[in-house]
């Protein structure tokens, strides 16, 4: 198996997750015993946390950047950064390391083409459903999005930032999110994609009205497929 390196801490909840699917996706695969050989840096999220400005996006580049090269250093064959929003910075990091880094937006753009997804709407932080540097990974696969609703984006950037990266989990953001994906289906969605590793905490992907594409689901799955070399980074 080959040695993955995870960059983490864009909360302490999703670097969890990423670490027992990852396992539970290669012990089904290779052998009851098995576990992923990875490399993890848990990086502080408070100097990550709710990015505005440019000037903090390159402070925050040079975090991934010094974490990314930390990891390479101490053997990290491939990388995944695993949060959605930070992948704003996905060719700062890139540009840094000699080693592949499996690009959480292509993964899931390849599975919906694959399911020959036709058009979604994205849900995330604020960076996420409004800037290109996501969605365009997206359309390169033929894949329509619907407009941002910035009610949306409000109501999600409060669920996930004071509540899910905290590890709170409550009805009122499961009904929430429900309610936003019904109204998703209504503008004319196909397909949702839970765009912030953290929202599979209060959406069940097999109780909804649209198919979910949950980004941190299809990346893991991605990262267990290179470890057993199934697949190329991307």
């Amino acid at each position: 198996m080959r040695k993955l390196g995870i960059i983490g801490g864009m909360s302490w909840v999703s670097t969890a997750t990423y670490y027992e699917r990852i396992n539970r996706i290669v012990q089904k695969r290779a052998a009851p015993m098995a576990s992923a050989p990875l490399l993890i840096e848990s990086l502080d999220f408070s100097q990550l946390y709710a990015l505005r400005e440019e000037r903090d996006w390159q402070r925050a580049a040079g975090v991934l950047v010094e974490s990314a090269r930390r990891l390479e250093g101490a053997g990290a064959q491939a990388l995944i950064i695993g949060a959605n929003s930070m992948h704003r910075l996905y060719d700062d990091v890139a540009a840094a390391v000699d080693i592949p880094i499996l690009h959480i937006a292509e993964c899931v753009g390849r599975s919906m083409k694959r399911l020959s997804v036709n058009n979604a709407a994205v849900l995330g932080t604020r960076n996420v459903m409004t800037e290109s540097f996501y969605r365009k990974r997206l359309v390169s696969h033929g894949i329509d999005l619907l407009p941002p609703n910035l009610d949306y984006v409000e109501m999600l950037d409060r669920i996930i930032y004071d509540e899910l990266m905290v590890g709170k989990v409550t009805r009122e953001a499961e009904r929430t999110m429900k309610t936003i994906i019904t109204n998703k289906a209504q503008e004319g969605a196909e397909a949702i994609v839970l765009a912030c590793t953290e929202l599979n905490l209060v959406v069940d992907a097999n109780a909804n009205v649209l198919p979910i594409f949950d980004s941190t689901r299809i990346h893991c799955e991605a990262a267990a497929d290179w470890i057993l070399e199934q697949n190329d980074a991307g």
